[in-house]
C-alpha cells in the first residue's frame, strides 16, 4: 500500500480489506492542457482519478449520479479503498452504494499520481493553492468524465477544506457537501505554526540544497514526520495505549519507521503543506445554500475544537447542520475523517434530502 505522508490514522493499525475494492474500481489519467495556475504560469497538468461504480444518465444525456471524494494533505485517492471507509460506505444499502452511485476518487495537484514537484520540475513546479486544486478537479469533471452537476462533496481534512471553495465558488454544482475535520476560515495560529515548522525543517536541512536534493534530507524529514504524529494523535489513546516512557518511545520509533519506508519526496510535502495559505472561504459562507453536513472531532490536534469556530460559521449557511464528534479511547483524532463508522449515519441522512 502506498505510504502517505498525512494519512492522520497515526500510530494505529490499518486491518487488511474486507473486500477488493480496486479490482471494482478503474483508473486513469487525464491531461488538463494549458491549466492556468492562480500564479500565472500556464502548464499542462496530469490529474489521475480512481471512479467505481457506473454513470447512470438522465433524458438529457447528463450524468446524474456521480460524487466526488477528496482526499486530505499528502493522501491520495487510493487512501479511501481502506476498509474502515470503503466497506462501510460502498456495498449494498450502504451510503455510497456503488450500484447506485458512481464514485469519483481523484489525486489532487501535488499528490497521488498527478502532476507534483517531484516529477521532475523540484522547486519550479507551479506554487500551487487550493484555489488551483480546486480548479483542477473541475477540468477533471467537466472535461475529462463528462459530470456537470454531482449529488455530493464529500472531503476530508484537506479536502474538507476544497468542499468549502467549492461552495464558495462554484455554489449548487454539488447538491449536497460533506466537509469533515476543517474549519471554514483562514489557516492560522496552530494550524499554520505546525505546517510551518515542518517546511522550516525540511528547508533548513543542508541536504534539501534549495529542492535540489541527490538523498532526502532526513534531518528535516524527521522532524516533520514527528509533528504529523503528534498533529493526527488521538491524546486519550496514546496515554491507554503507552502508558509508560519505554512505551511511548517504542511506538514513536515504530511510528517513525513506518513513516519513513516508502514516503512522500520533501519537496512535493513542502507544497502540499503551503496550498492551504491563502485559503479563507470564511467571508463567502452564505453563498452555500446546499444541505451541509459539517463533522468535526473533539480530539482533532489540527482543528482544536474548544476554539467553537466552526459552530460560528455554520450558522452562515442556511442549511449546515455542523457536529462535534465526541472524544473517547475509540475515535481516531484528526483521523476520525476517515473512520465511517463514526458518521455514515449521519451521510445516510445527507444523501436521503432532497
Amino acid at each position: 500500500m502506498r505510504k502517505l505522508l498525512f494519512p492522520l490514522l497515526a500510530l494505529i493499525a490499518t486491518p487488511l480489506h474486507a473486500e477488493d475494492w480496486r479490482a471494482k474500481s478503474t483508473e486513469r489519467d487525464v491531461v488538463l492542457k494549458d491549466f492556468a495556475f492562480a500564479e500565472g504560469v500556464q502548464m499542462d497538468v496530469n490529474m489521475h482519478v480512481t471512479t467505481l461504480g457506473t454513470p447512470r444518465r438522465n433524458a438529457a444525456g447528463e450524468i446524474e449520479n456521480a460524487v466526488m471524494v477528496l482526499h486530505g494533505t499528502g493522501g491520495s485517492g487510493y487512501q479511501f479503498f481502506r476498509p474502515q471507509f470503503a466497506d462501510e460506505l460502498f456495498g449494498p444499502g450502504q451510503p455510497l452504494d456503488l450500484a447506485k452511485y458512481y464514485v469519483i476518487l481523484p489525486d489532487n495537484i501535488g499528490h497521488g499520481k498527478s502532476s507534483k514537484p517531484s516529477d521532475g520540475m523540484k522547486m519550479a513546479f507551479p506554487r500551487y493553492n487550493y484555489a488551483d486544486m480546486v480548479a483542477s478537479q473541475h477540468r477533471l469533471l467537466t472535461e475529462g468524465l463528462g459530470v456537470k452537476k454531482l449529488q455530493l462533496i464529500l472531503g476530508t481534512s484537506m479536502g474538507c477544506m476544497h468542499a468549502f471553495v467549492w461552495g464558495t465558488t462554484r455554489p449548487g454544482f454539488a447538491e449536497r457537501l460533506a466537509p469533515f475535520a476543517c474549519n471554514a476560515m483562514e489557516i492560522a495560529g496552530r494550524n499554520r505554526m505546525w505546517r510551518q515548522m515542518s517546511i522550516d525543517a525540511i528547508q533548513a536541512d543542508p541536504a534539501w540544497n534549495g529542492g535540489y536534493y541527490t538523498s532526502p534530507p532526513e534531518s528535516g524529514l524527521r522532524t516533520a514526520r514527528y509533528l504529523s504524529m503528534i498533529a493526527g494523535g488521538n491524546a486519550w489513546a496514546l496515554q491507554n495505549e503507552y502508558p509508560t516512557r519505554e512505551k511511548a518511545e517504542a511506538a514513536l520509533r515504530t511510528g517513525y519507521a513506518a513513516r519513513a519506508n516508502g514516503d512522500a519526496d520533501a519537496n512535493d510535502q513542502i507544497y502540499q503543506l503551503d496550498s492551504s495559505r491563502d485559503y479563507n472561504p470564511a467571508p463567502n459562507l452564505a453563498k452555500i445554500t446546499v444541505p451541509v453536513l459539517w463533522i468535526n472531532s473533539s480530539d482533532d490536534f489540527i482543528n482544536p475544537p474548544e476554539l467553537g469556530l466552526a459552530q460560528q460559521h455554520a450558522k452562515l449557511m442556511p442549511k449546515a447542520q455542523f457536529k462535534l464528534l465526541p472524544f473517547s479511547p475509540d475515535t481516531k483524532g484528526h483521523g476520525t475523517h476517515t473512520w465511517a463508522k463514526f458518521w455514515k449515519a449521519d451521510l445516510a441522512k445527507l444523501m436521503a434530502t432532497k
